[in-house]
């Protein structure tokens, strides 16, 4: 399945560990709006070889973790946070948590002007959400 959904310059491609990769799917539509472009199976018929999502706008791709591929498992704890610019930090964390998210951050007006929140997916990988402190321009 060809997918033709443009990409930008920068675009995330993570690993979801336990051959997870269709339920990290339906859990980031549910958490964070996510919408599927395309999903191919891996050839074992079990695990999800590669997907496209988008996200808040943004393009993200996703796998089930190919050890036998990369050399080792590539799944996290990397390091790295997927970081989301919304409308309203608030809603998007209470949506991401009550989805299965566990909150790292509680939403909070942080010292640079933002209100931010950061939060765990089940698959263990660091999300941010932030937006404009309320009252201000967005």
């Amino acid at each position: 399945m060809e997918d033709q959904s443009p990409t930008s310059g920068l675009t995330p491609h993570i690993a979801i560990p336990d051959g997870r990769g269709s339920e990290a799917i339906a859990f980031y539509a549910k958490a964070f709006g996510a919408a599927e472009r395309m999903r191919m199976p891996g050839e074992d018929g079990k695990r999800l070889m590669h997907a496209h999502l988008i996200v808040n706008g943004a393009s993200l791709m996703l796998h089930d973790d190919f050890p036998e591929y990369t050399g080792g498992a590539m799944a996290p704890p990397s390091g790295v946070t997927l970081h989301l610019a919304v409308d309203d930090a608030d809603a998007w964390h209470a949506r991401a948590v009550a989805a299965g998210a566990a909150s790292r951050l509680d939403p909070h007006d942080a010292f640079w002007g933002a209100r931010y929140a950061q939060v765990t997916d089940p698959f263990g990988h660091s999300w941010s959400i932030s937006s404009p402190v309320k009252g201000d321009a967005p």
